[in-house]
């Protein structure tokens, strides 16, 4: 272990960068003691680690530094966003392809919901993509019951409080009202928990399905439900800044441009 080596890094960012958690996440499980350096279980996240120490966590090594590298993900409905579930519901990492290295969810979605999930192998570029000065804009398609005026969307679009908490102002327009129910299209900055389903609610309005359609640059497009396709550097490059050659970010990113598609990977069915 060395603190002078300048090939050297935190041990958080080490952690992050082989795709075990974010540089957050990575100090939790630190301060839990399931991480060892060269045999010795470290309990503190202010350590520099070079390329010669051995990490494991849990006993395990943890994988190489890898290429930042992102994919989209078409989430369905009836799966937990998270690695493990208490409760012993299906997550999504259960269903994802066997080739897939091991990745992180950027942000969530929660488990009545799907549409577009990004995933990534970096835990500094899922930071990054959930922090909100990042400004993306993330887009919903959204069946509801009620018939909804204008007027009644109103304090949506200038924002409004539920139980204490104040949500930032959305875009809200009505698609197509059929029957006892409304598709709406909706556009928030902000991602706080079950956000557009607690706003309706509050205005009288249920929530029968929810679809996230894009997420600052990247749409779900026509990605088949449960299937996931990998970014090709150039996206990334153009997108985030990001160099495959040299794995850096830069600090702003590119403005949107349009995406294409590579390879979907389709699911293993249970």
């Amino acid at each position: 272990m060395s603190s002078s080596d300048t090939s050297s890094e935190r041990i958080a960012k080490r952690l992050a960068r082989a795709g075990v958690a974010s540089r957050r996440e990575a100090e939790k499980i630190i301060l839990a003691g399931r991480i060892a350096v060269n045999g010795k279980i470290i309990d503190s996240p202010a350590l520099n680690v070079t390329d010669a120490d051995a990490i494991t966590l849990d006993g395990q090594p943890i994988g190489a530094k890898e290429p930042v590298r992102l994919w989209r993900y078409h989430k369905p409905a009836g799966l937990v966003t998270t690695e493990r579930d208490e409760k012993g519901r299906a997550t999504i990492f259960d269903r994802m392809p066997p080739e897939l290295p091991r990745v992180m969810s950027v942000g969530r979605l929660d488990l009545t919901s799907e549409g577009l999930l990004l995933l990534t192998n970096d835990g500094d570029l899922k930071r990054r993509l959930e922090l909100p000065s990042t400004g993306w804009v993330r887009k919903y398609r959204v069946r509801a019951k009620g018939v909804p005026s204008e007027a009644l969307l109103e304090p949506l679009r200038k924002g409004i409080t539920v139980d204490g908490e104040r949500f930032l102002p959305m875009q809200v327009s009505i698609d197509r009202q059929q029957g006892a129910n409304v598709w709406l299209s909706i556009a928030l900055r902000e991602g706080k928990n079950r956000e557009i389903r607690r706003a309706l609610e509050q205005i009288g309005m249920s929530v029968s399905r929810l679809i996230r359609v894009s997420y600052g640059p990247f749409q779900l497009g026509e990605l088949a439900s449960g299937a996931v396709e990998e970014l090709r550097p150039k996206i990334l490059r153009e997108q985030l800044g990001i160099k495959r050659e040299t794995d850096r970010v830069t600090p702003d990113a590119a403005k949107p441009k349009g995406l294409r598609s590579r390879t979907v990977r389709r699911p293993n069915r249970r």
